[in-house]
């Protein structure tokens, strides 16, 4: 029998108790599933950033920590984890990502909000121009960025992207490491922001590369808050250099009333909810990684101490 702790708060459980059983039970894995179990006898901890447990020094038999989220900004720098980290990827957690940011770039690619907005008896009859004329960005190839990218290129757009490291996307313009991030940002007329939160990634959209830009971008966050410096955006929406940003993630989440892009009126704020974990989708992850470590193979989605993801 394999002894499976459920770490995430209260609200979470009653979503995944039957998820998780039924997926364990599919991948023919023999579980003991619960809230609490001694930390000597834990062989893994299904974790969400957000739970109580911080000290992972008692789980001395424990395998490995599945993380619940994509991001593993929360728990990946705590000095007590020296177990094996994983994030989570699912197919419904990606598809979720793809649409949000395919529904928010068309929004603003094709001028929706002018005629949205509109007064009764407005008529300017102007077309958009065509995806093939359009130059988007993307920075982070990971999972969700890469099925981002290659989204935006299946509907013409001309997409550029940039990774730490390099990659080679089909359809794509790759860009990498230090010296490729400004020339991958020069003249795009959308970025997409889905990089990891780590030291090297903090403010990498400031003033100086939003000026890289094509006057009038658009700008569209669902990656981590401390992509962007705020105030360098405030700035770039005043000046017209960026024409509007879509905010999904922001420093500190709920975002406070006070703050600024709550009464910009070119800054659209939605409430982190471009991409979800649904626990039908994320537990088969889980179970097959448990699976996995079972069998002594090797995990799925492990994360790299050292980089932060």
């Amino acid at each position: 029998m394999v002894n499976v702790l459920f770490a995430a708060q209260d609200a979470r459980w009653p979503e995944y108790q039957d998820a998780l059983q039924d997926a364990f039970r599919d991948a023919g894995i023999k579980v003991h599933l619960a809230r609490g179990i001694d930390a000597e006898a834990v062989d893994y901890i299904v974790y969400a950033p957000n739970s109580d447990l911080q000290d992972f020094a008692p789980y001395t038999r424990a395998k490995a920590v599945l993380n619940l989220w994509a991001g593993v900004e929360g728990i990946a720098r705590n000095p007590t984890l020296r177990l094996p980290l994983c994030r989570m990827v699912d197919p419904a957690l990606t598809q979720g990502m793809v649409e949000w940011v395919t529904g928010h770039v068309l929004r603003h690619h094709l001028g929706m909000d002018a005629h949205i907005m509109a007064s009764p008896g407005t008529w300017k009859p102007k077309a958009p121009p065509v995806s093939w004329d359009r130059q988007i960005c993307v920075l982070g190839l990971g999972e969700l960025g890469a099925a981002c990218a290659k989204q935006l290129v299946q509907l013409g757009f001309r997409v550029s992207g940039w990774s730490r490291s390099a990659k080679d996307i089909s359809g794509l313009q790759c860009y990498w490491g230090e010296g490729g991030l400004d020339e991958a940002l020069k003249g795009a007329e959308v970025v997409v922001l889905l990089l990891p939160d780590t030291p090297a990634t903090t403010e990498i959209m400031n003033a100086k590369r939003f000026g890289l830009l094509a006057e009038g971008a658009f700008v569209i966050n669902p990656g981590r808050g401390p992509l962007i410096d705020d105030a360098a955006l405030i700035d770039a929406l005043d000046r017209g250099q960026i024409a509007h940003a879509t905010l999904d993630v922001f420093r500190t989440e709920p975002l406070p009333q006070e703050h600024p892009f709550w009464h910009h009126p070119q800054v659209t704020v939605t409430p982190h909810i471009a991409s979800e974990t649904r626990a039908h989708w994320s537990a088969k992850t889980i179970a097959e990684n448990v699976r996995r470590g079972e069998a002594g193979e090797p995990f799925l989605h492990l994360v790299d101490r050292d980089l932060g993801y």
